[in-house]
């Protein structure tokens, strides 16, 4: 599942940029070599991720899911969804995360998912209610980005996802490497109308959880952001 994680100040969370940069470059070249998961910081409770300026506005989102030698899994057809990126008070651009979660959730799961909420004062939880009496909560545990002036823009955030249903609760934990840049075949322009991204993710137990009953998974999707809307 291709993930758009999809509001605090900026600037502790862009700390340092360029240790950043080649942490996140090598943990990108260690994939699928990934046994545990990175060591990201944990933000705070309103410390959220924070995206370059030409990402505000609606977006068309495709993603493809790509075999581990990078070519397109044609066995699975393309997953569609809109993502909406915004200013928050501090004139920060981040994702609308209820918005961007419950449109992939509603591509991913169709009429199983019901309703999303965002934890009150907590922009790094949310609970999904799904069909059958379930419900997801996921909260990032850990967050590193490179600068959001930089022309290629990385990210990697760390959930802990507990599903609670008839039995008892599911944890997993789930690292997503994200990798942002305008699109090369789309001439250069004031406002970026389609934005390129890879991603890279793999699945982990829960925190204590013996990692021989539980099996890894790693993915790597490919996505394009198509500009639906211009930044008012």
């Amino acid at each position: 599942m291709a993930v758009l994680l999809l509001s605090g100040p900026s600037q502790p969370a862009l700390a340092d940029n360029t240790q950043n940069n080649q942490q996140l470059e090598a943990r990108l070249v260690a994939w699928p070599a990934w046994p545990d998961p990175a060591p990201l910081p944990r933000p705070r409770a309103k410390q959220d991720l924070v995206y370059p300026d030409w990402f505000e506005g609606l977006w068309k989102v495709e993603s493809l899911d790509l075999l581990a030698n990078g070519t397109v899994n044609e066995s699975l057809p393309p997953l569609q969804h809109l993502a909406q990126f915004e200013l928050n008070q501090h004139n920060d651009v981040v994702g609308n995360r209820p918005f961007n979660a419950r449109a992939v959730g509603q591509a991913l799961l169709g009429k199983q998912l019901l309703s999303v909420e965002q934890a009150p004062d907590q922009v790094n939880r949310q609970l999904a209610r799904l069909s059958d009496d379930r419900f997801l909560e996921t909260t990032v545990i850990g967050r590193k980005q490179t600068s959001i002036n930089a022309s290629v823009f990385l990210s990697d955030e760390l959930v802990l996802q507990v599903m609670h249903g008839a039995r008892a609760p599911r944890l997993s934990r789930i690292e997503t490497l994200s990798r942002y840049q305008p699109c090369q075949d789309v001439p250069t322009a004031e406002i970026i109308s389609q934005i390129c991204v890879e991603q890279w993710q793999q699945t982990y137990p829960a925190p204590g959880e013996a990692s021989e009953s539980f099996v890894q998974r790693a993915s790597r999707y490919k996505l394009t952001l198509t500009r639906l809307q211009d930044p008012v």
